[in-house]
């Protein structure tokens, strides 16, 4: 396996777009993006814990129910979420897909982000349609995640190439998110295409499987989303045979989509709102994988750790103080805690309790951009990693004005 270019598009009979048609009031950002798959293809999605729900997650999670779709649809600036008339909305987007594609509205998967609660403007959107579609390319993965974008400053795309049975295929995909978000799934959007023939069934067990320890390890800021989902369409174009059940093919397709899962998920992190450092924690020496999970989270959520981590101040004892309260079980008393970058690497905490280090060197490796928090619990066989980024001014002053 290997990283490759191309976003969505870098699979196999797959187009995109993305356009400027006038939803934001922000002029100069595209805000609807298009995915289309040359012949229908498998999918499966997961959708946010959150139960107040966007109507766009009502109207997919019918769409899908019969594990199938042909095309993606999203827009950013409005949510289309506590609106009395958005699922209607929601349906229109997809029947604008059928009409202008002639692909059928319930193989469409339809997303929006922005703002919660405002009217989805959409004859806006069905004036855009004729652009939107003269705009599909198979190099334009690129526009259709800068359409899909509120918050975030930096695009996110991350694509493999595979083998199944000797069979190349490829796998790809493109998010959004910045802000509100929190490991509940999902809590993003994210629109991931490939090329292998997989049956729906082992789509949706590998998507269950691997956003656990993916996107579920995610946390910028507490919040989860009310609009966010994950999906994945495959459509066979690489002409490998099905992967119907377990065996050599279907490993080969988990491993990349969780390749690519955690590529997207690390940049989600690193782009959290106001964020000026990416912070990855990993738990070892846990007896058992949720406990790992527990402490590694608790620690990326910790407001007082987060803080610490942007005044680049080897504050150990937050990280502690996270783990205690995380609900992991584990004996304190044989924690250790090493804080490592670019920079080099300090040991603060032995057995549950600081040691002697080098403060000017502590601030030296906190100041980089990328921070790396290692933590051993014991001697248990599990381990976790979860992502997340430093509490700085600018979150605040993002989310105080967010509307406007």
């Amino acid at each position: 396996m290997k990283e490759i270019t191309g976003g969505v598009c870098a699979a196999k009979g797959y187009k995109a777009a993305g356009i400027r048609c006038g939803i934001r009031k922000n002029q100069t950002k595209k805000d609807l993006a298009l995915i289309v798959s040359e012949q229908r293809a498998a999918a499966a999605a997961v959708y946010t814990c959150n139960l107040v729900k966007s109507a766009p997650i009502k109207v997919t999670k019918a769409n899908l129910a019969d594990g199938y779709a042909q095309a993606v649809i999203c827009n950013s600036g409005i949510a289309n979420t506590c609106r009395a008339e958005g699922v209607e909305m929601a349906e229109r987007m997809c029947a604008l897909v059928e009409t202008a594609c002639g692909i059928p509205a319930s193989d469409v998967i339809v997303g929006s982000t922005g703002v919660i609660g405002a009217p989805l403007p959409i004859e806006i959107i069905e004036a855009g349609m004729p652009a939107l579609t003269a705009a599909l390319g198979e190099d334009n993965s690129a526009d259709a995640e800068a359409a899909i974008m509120t918050t975030d400053t930096v695009p996110k795309e991350y694509a493999v190439e595979f083998s199944v049975d000797g069979v190349p295929c490829r796998m790809g995909g493109i998010a959004k998110g910045s802000g509100m978000i929190h490991p509940n799934m999902a809590t993003m959007l994210v629109f991931i295409t490939c090329d292998a023939a997989v049956s729906p069934e082992m789509i949706r067990k590998s998507l269950s499987d691997n956003v656990k320890t993916t996107f579920n390890m995610v946390s910028v800021d507490g919040d989860t989303s009310t609009n966010d989902m994950v999906s994945v369409m495959c459509n066979g174009t690489a002409g490998n045979a099905p992967i119907t059940g377990p065996g050599a093919g279907y490993d080969a397709f988990d491993e990349a989509l969780r390749a690519v899962m955690t590529g997207l998920c690390k940049m989600i992190a690193a782009d959290g709102e106001g964020a000026s450092k990416f912070l990855e924690c990993t738990v070892s020496g846990a007896d058992t994988y949720e406990d790992a999970a527990l402490a590694a989270k608790s620690v990326i959520c910790s407001s007082l750790f987060k803080a610490a981590m942007f005044g680049a101040d080897a504050n150990w004892g937050r990280a502690l103080c996270a783990i205690g309260y995380s609900g992991a079980k584990v004996d304190v008393e044989r924690v250790d805690m090493t804080f490592r970058s670019a920079a080099g690497e300090i040991l603060v905490c032995r057995n549950g309790a600081g040691v002697d280090f080098s403060e000017d060197l502590a601030k030296t490796i906190l100041s980089e951009k990328e921070i790396y928090i290692d933590i051993s619990v014991g001697d248990g066989p599990h381990s976790a990693t979860a992502w997340g980024c430093d509490l700085t001014y600018e979150y605040v002053h993002i989310n105080g004005d967010y509307r406007s």
